[in-house]
This record gives structure tokens, C-alpha cells and sequence, in this order.
């Protein structure tokens, strides 16, 4: 099996934008061209401003491209525990949010003609065990009085693989191929006339009240505003607030090819992609090539700035275990290539977005859930950015310029959940 340092869904492009060299002026500089920052910055263009983006690899190189393509109304926290934490209303206007972020990137695939293999197939919250089962029952109560769309299945008529009890099926929502999806928007932010510097990261950003200054390695932007959409990168700009983002890595393992009459023997008949109720969840989907994408189970924190790399060895061979123990009928099912990517873990768990300074905006809207929330966030930025009255989807999430509470988010920790979710998978084995 290959552990490869870009993503496997699709190739880069195969002309990459120039870098920065010397200083130029614009109306807004968007730092990060992740599928927040493309999206920002395409709003920006449409609205008549002049907009640069910088980004320091290419467009889409990080989460947005690596992922596991997942398009969900999922808000990256147990729902049960956001219904004991939070009061109604609350709760309506997060997921309110969440599902409009679903809509959002249905209609840039189709507004930009992307194809990027988009299947409208929504999205299962599976149980493995009896103790998830209870569990999903009560999540998808509490999310169904949010006004999520939402619903438990159980039993064999919900066509899920041998082993899967049931669990919380999204009615929104689906699958897609997030490398060809971050290319799509990469052309199309392009071909709208935003200003790309690609190979040029931000070294340092000051706002010194009447303007912003970005510093890169060869060059200088100066702006009358900025927005910071840098995900896992984050903290690694003095301007950001502090303990805005742990970043954490996450890795995928695609099989070989899988015929689909073995899917339907181990009763997968809805191909329904899956993402399990561990406290560090497990994803599985098959994926149009045939195949088999699986991932997460055991993530890894790390500090700035972020190295290139490749998946741990020992986190892969512990994916494949877990592939082996979910799907026994596809034990002889052989792994061809893994890779992964970083992501950006709020202390708050949820999405977020507010101010870093009078003119910098940022949002960290990730948290494993946000591909489509992350470009949802980034358009709603650019409008507040431009002086439109706040949204009531960026109000739901909007933490001002408030300080963070440390991180919870630690390697011991991590390593801790997947302790017990191992215990867990353990006891539900012997329960069996």
C-alpha cells in the first residue's frame, strides 16, 4: 500500500498560479485558499471588489481536497449534549446553519458546472453496537426537535452492512470527490478575476487600524480589510486569537476496487455512506470508482507550522484492522493507497467565525464536519465584510472577538478516545 503526501482523489493542476514578488494594494485580502477562502473571495469578485488571494501551496491543496467527501448537516458535537448544554433555540439556529451549508455547496457545484462525482445520497449515523443504538435513538430526537433533517432507522430494511445496527440517516446532504471538487472551484474562482497568488504564504499580518498590512516571503499586500480562512494553519498567525484552532491530522485508506454484487451480499444494498458513533468516528463510503474510502478512528494533534507528511503507519494498519473488524465479509478486500491532511479543531468544538481585529475577520468552521460549512462561512464573511447587515446563519455562530478557552485537543487525549472506543468495540463484541 502506498502512503502518499497529496491527496488521493484527483491530481494537482497542472499549472500552478505565480507567487507574490514585490507589493501591490487591493480592497480585501483573503489569506487561505481553502474552499472558505474560494468562496469568499469568488463573492468578493462578484460584488465588484477588488480581492486578492493568497495561498501557500495551491488552491484546495489542504482539507478541502483530502477529506473524506462527505457533504453534512452534521455541527461536529453530540447532538444529545448540545440539547443538555445549550437552550432550543439555539440548537434550531446551529443546524438551521449546518443544513443551509449543505445547500450552499449543492448550488455552487451546479452555479460553477463542477464535476466532482456528486451523489445526493444523504448520510448514516451508524450504530456498531446496542449502546450506540440507544444512543442514535435519543441523538435523532434531539435533532429532530432542532428541525434537522433527520431520521432513526433500524433494522435489516434499512440496508446497511452486516454488523450495523441501525442508527440516524440525514436526509440532506451526500458524497462527493473533494479533489475534483476544490479544482472546479479553484477554475471558476480564476476565471472570475480574483487576483491568485499560489506558493505564497502569510509570514505576518498587521492591522494597524487605518489599513492591513500581510507580509509574505517576497512581497506585501496591503488592504482596507482581510479575512483569515486558514483552518489548521491558524494559530500560526500572531494576529489570530489565541487557541482559535488545534491543528489535528486525519488519515483515509482507499481499497482496490470492489464488485458490487459482495456489497449486496453483506447486505450494504443502500450504499449509504457511513460514519459511525465512536467518540473518534470511524467513516466508510463506497465511492464511484468501486471502491472503498475509509478513515478518521485515531487522529493526531499537532503544532505550527505544519510539515508536510504523510499517514503514521501504525494509524494505518490500525484503519485497515478496523476495516477488517466492521466488514469481515471483505476481509480479503486488499488497501492501495492512504493518505491525509489537516484540519483545524475549535476549542469550542463548533463552528465559528468573529473578529481578530477592527479589520480582520476570521472562521474556523471545520471540526471534521466542514467542507461544505467552511465554504457556506466564507461567503457569508465576505458579505459582512462588505457591510451587508450580518446574516442570521453567521450570527448563529458568531463569537465576536471574545478570547477561547484552551484546547481540550492534546495527543494523550486523543489517544485516550481511542482507548475508549477500543474498550467499547470490545465490550460490544463480548455482548454479542
Amino acid at each position: 500500500m502506498k502512503l502518499i503526501d497529496d491527496t488521493g482523489w484527483a491530481d494537482q493542476p497542472a499549472k500552478v498560479q505565480p507567487s507574490l514578488v514585490g507589493e501591490i494594494d487591493c480592497d480585501v485580502v483573503v489569506i487561505g485558499g481553502g474552499g472558505g477562502g474560494m468562496s469568499a473571495a469568488l463573492r468578493l469578485a462578484e460584488k465588484g471588489v477588488d480581492v486578492v488571494l493568497l495561498e501557500a501551496k495551491t488552491l484546495g491543496w489542504g482539507a478541502t481536497s483530502r477529506n473524506a467527501g462527505y457533504i453534512t448537516n452534521s455541527v461536529a458535537a453530540d447532538p444529545e449534549m448540545l440539547g443538555f448544554l445549550m437552550k432550543r433555540e439555539r440548537l434550531r439556529e446551529l443546524y438551521r446553519y449546518a443544513e443551509h451549508s449543505v445547500h450552499f455547496a449543492e448550488e455552487a457545484i451546479a452555479r460553477h458546472g463542477i464535476e466532482c462525482d456528486y451523489r445526493q445520497e444523504g448520510i448514516v449515523m451508524a450504530a456498531v453496537s446496542k449502546g450506540q443504538l440507544r444512543h442514535a435513538r435519543r441523538n435523532a430526537k434531539v435533532m429532530a426537535e432542532a428541525g434537522s433533517n433527520a431520521e432513526f432507522v433500524e433494522g435489516p430494511d434499512a440496508g446497511l452492512p452486516q454488523g450495523f445496527l441501525g442508527g440516524i440517516r440525514e436526509g440532506v446532504g451526500g458524497t462527493v470527490n473533494p479533489g475534483k471538487f476544490a479544482l472546479g472551484l479553484r477554475a471558476a474562482t480564476i476565471a472570475a478575476g480574483v487576483r491568485v497568488y499560489e506558493a505564497t504564504p502569510a509570514r505576518d499580518v498587521v492591522d494597524s487600524g487605518g489599513r492591513v498590512s500581510v507580509v509574505t516571503p517576497n512581497g506585501r499586500v496591503r488592504a482596507r480589510k482581510a479575512l483569515l480562512t486558514t483552518n489548521a494553519a491558524s494559530n500560526g498567525l500572531s494576529i489570530a486569537p489565541k487557541h482559535l484552532a488545534t491543528p489535528v491530522w486525519t488519515s483515509l485508506v482507499e481499497t482496490e476496487p470492489v464488485a458490487p454484487e459482495r456489497l449486496d451480499e453483506i447486505g450494504w444494498t443502500s450504499r449509504a455512506p457511513l460514519v459511525t458513533l465512536h467518540m473518534i468516528l470511524e467513516s466508510y463510503r463506497v465511492t464511484p470508482r468501486g471502491t472503498i474510502a475509509f478513515g478518521t478512528r485515531r487522529i493526531q494533534a499537532g503544532r505550527n507550522p505544519l510539515p508536510d507528511r504523510t499517514p503514521a503507519p501504525n494509524v494505518v494498519d490500525d484503519l485497515v484492522r478496523g476495516f477488517h473488524e466492521r466488514f469481515p465479509g471483505l476481509s480479503d478486500v486488499k488497501p492501495v493507497q492512504a493518505w491525509g491532511g489537516w484540519i483545524g479543531m475549535s476549542s469550542t468544538w463548533l463552528p465559528v467565525a468573529g473578529e481578530a481585529s477592527d479589520n480582520v475577520l476570521y472562521s474556523e468552521a471545520c471540526n471534521g464536519h466542514g467542507f461544505a460549512q467552511a465554504q457556506y462561512v466564507g461567503q457569508l464573511l465576505a458579505d459582512q465584510v462588505t457591510g451587508v447587515p450580518m446574516h442570521e446563519d453567521l450570527a448563529a455562530i458568531w463569537h465576536g472577538s471574545k478570547r477561547f478557552w484552551p484546547s481540550f485537543v492534546s495527543n494523550p487525549a486523543l489517544y485516550l478516545g481511542w482507548l475508549a472506543d477500543r474498550a467499547a468495540d470490545r465490550l460490544a463484541a463480548i455482548g454479542k
